[in-house]
Order: structure tokens, then C-alpha cells, then sequence
């Protein structure tokens, strides 16, 4: 697995999660505020496509992944 391919795992899950856990109704359900950081990853997601910089990526790179294409 390459660390673009980590990035958009880890992205994917973090807003499935986050808002498994901010929807009322849900069966998990804790927070509205949830909703947050779901606007956050895909905030973070959107200025990396434009600036091609990406902490998290940064961080898979320095565990050990390889770069990706």
C-alpha cells in the first residue's frame, strides 16, 4: 500500500465514523458535533487536491509507506 492509498483509507473511515456518531438516530449516535470533524477531513481533503500537500500523508511516508504516483 502505498501513502496516497493510506490518505484516502484513513479519510474514508474517519468520515464514516464521524458520522456514524454525529447523525440523530443513529444507533451509535453521541453528537451533532461529530458533524465537525466530518467537514474538517473533507476540508483537508479539498485543499490537498489543489495544493498537493498533505500532512497525513507526510506522516505515512515518515512510518514507513512508500510514496505513492
Amino acid at each position: 500500500m502505498t501513502s496516497w492509498q493510506a490518505v484516502r483509507v484513513i479519510a474514508g473511515a474517519f468520515i464514516l465514523i464521524s458520522l456514524a456518531l454525529g447523525v440523530p438516530g443513529s444507533p451509535i449516535f453521541h453528537s451533532v458535533y461529530w458533524l465537525w470533524f466530518t467537514a474538517f477531513v473533507g476540508a483537508n481533503l479539498l485543499q490537498s487536491g489543489f495544493t498537493r500537500w498533505c500532512l497525513m500523508e507526510n506522516i505515512m511516508r515518515k512510518l514507513g509507506l512508500r510514496a505513492g504516483l
